[in-house]
């Protein structure tokens, strides 16, 4: 399978898949997320399962109406309810992906996150991955965790980095090239990450990862200029390639996120992982764009 280069290669993929991803969106009442749906169902990648709270239930019916074969709705008493009752359908086996609409994101995770009723199994680490298609570099940029790690432990890291190889494999890349960022190429025990990076380092040459290459520490622009590699002496495979880059802290990840988006000009996807399915939490400010390539990736992931 070839590496999806860019969003547009994402689209084709999905649309060359033989099964639609059943996807349910809790309070799908905002225009963005309408937008989505309605999107979504005209490329013919996923059926929709839309679980509104009963004063937004006709919105829900609208768009039933328009693709009956393709959309069911449900109706909760309140947006808590819409949420307790999307993640039931995930833990039922009705839906591969769960997507956030116009509800509080804490509402929701804390239906996700139940202990009892939840879809986040015991014993795993609960991750953000962002994709970013960059003007300015050559394939698409995964990234984490821009939002919901703030400082990882060592156990940590190494279940974002499984997660995020699992879904660059899903994206076509064979073997990832995965740069741990950090301001300087030198390990230092004042940044206890850079003792977890050495860690996660011998582990990967060991095999724990897989077929893919893992360098580090060193900063973003080393990691996707291979000038700065060469200025600074520094030979890898991974140096001015990197497919994933792994952040030390969520400060980093997140400014991280909003400056390429910002002056960068870039589009953004992002889903959580660990949880039994994806998950789709787009932030309230998020273009259409953003969260339709959010629901995209989660669907390939899924």
């Amino acid at each position: 399978m070839e590496p999806i280069q860019d969003f547009a290669g994402l689209i084709s993929r999905l649309r060359s898949l033989k099964e639609r991803k059943r996807v349910v969106v809790v309070c799908p009442n905002d225009p963005h997320t309408e937008y989505v749906i309605t999107r979504s169902l005209h490329e013919g990648f996923a059926d929709f399962l839309l679980v509104a709270d009963t004063p937004h239930l006709l919105n829900s019916e609208y768009i039933r109406l328009q693709y009956p074969d393709h959309v069911k709705v449900y109706e909760a008493t309140s947006p808590d309810k819409a949420a307790q009752e999307a993640v039931s359908l995930i833990r039922e086996g009705h839906a591969d992906v769960l997507m956030k609409g116009i509800i509080n994101t804490d509402n929701l995770l804390r239906a996700v996150l139940n202990k009892e009723h939840g879809i986040l199994p015991k014993g795993n680490v609960l991750s953000h991955i962002t994709v970013a298609q960059i003007p300015m570099y050559k394939k698409l940029l995964f990234f984490s965790d821009a939002a919901v790690i703030p400082r990882p432990t060592l156990e940590q890291f190494e279940a974002m980095l499984r997660y995020d190889l699992e879904v660059c494999r899903r994206m076509g890349i064979e073997a990832p090239r995965v740069a741990l960022i950090h301001c300087t190429e030198k390990v230092n025990e004042k940044f206890p990450h850079t003792l977890d990076y050495v860690t996660l380092k011998e582990r990967a040459a060991a095999g724990a990862y897989g077929n893919m290459y893992l360098d580090g520490p060193m900063d973003v622009k080393t990691a996707c200029d291979a000038h700065s590699g060469e200025v600074k002496g520094i030979s890898s495979p991974v140096v001015g390639h990197a497919d994933l880059l792994i952040f030390p802290n969520i400060e980093s990840g997140n400014t991280f996120y909003k400056t390429v988006s910002l002056f960068g000009d870039a589009n953004m996807a992002g889903m959580l992982r660990g949880t039994a399915s994806p998950v789709v939490v787009p932030s309230r400010a998020d273009s259409g764009n953003s969260k339709y390539y959010s629901l995209a990736l989660a669907c390939v992931a899924g």
